[in-house]
């Protein structure tokens, strides 16, 4: 089988306001208890391998199946952290096995008058067969999110 060689690019910006405080919505990234409640967790996920090392030059790494579905590897680096202020790495996805794309995302932490004001900006490449999958990353991630918010309730 030959795979034919092509790269989609997609951008996003996805803002959400979460009635939390600052401290509370950032432990929710910085504190891997945490993290393991609401990334990637759930009964229609079944856990593989998990790596956390919230640092600059730390990885993250979080494997599964979704829905008895394909093998999802999410591969991570942070390469800016400031507290409470912002997060930003670099990732790669894979599934069942294939390197499905790079991204760069950057999450930013804004107090407001109700909690905190998260924005997460996010540009990606997409590899060959994956290409159409551009537009599903935002989906993805909105959808992360909400599973945040339900985990901060």
């Amino acid at each position: 089988m030959t795979i034919e060689r092509r790269l989609a690019r997609a951008g996003f910006t996805l803002t959400r306001d979460y009635p939390a405080p600052i401290r509370r919505v950032w432990d929710a990234f910085a504190e891997e208890e945490q993290k393991l409640e609401w990334f990637g967790a759930g009964d229609t996920f079944e856990s593989g391998e998990w790596a956390f090392q919230f640092r600059v030059g730390g990885r993250d790494v979080a494997e599964g199946r979704f829905h008895d579905g394909p093998v999802s590897r999410y591969e991570a680096t942070y390469t800016d952290i400031v507290e409470h202020v912002r997060i930003v790495t670099t990732y790669d996805m894979w599934l069942d096995g294939f390197h499905m794309s790079t991204s760069l995302a950057s999450f930013e932490f804004e107090p407001t008058a109700e909690g905190t004001r998260f924005t997460h900006i996010e540009h990606g490449v997409f590899f060959d067969q994956f290409e159409a999958d551009a537009p599903n990353r935002e989906d993805g991630s909105r959808g992360l999110l909400e599973v945040l918010a339900d985990y901060l309730a």
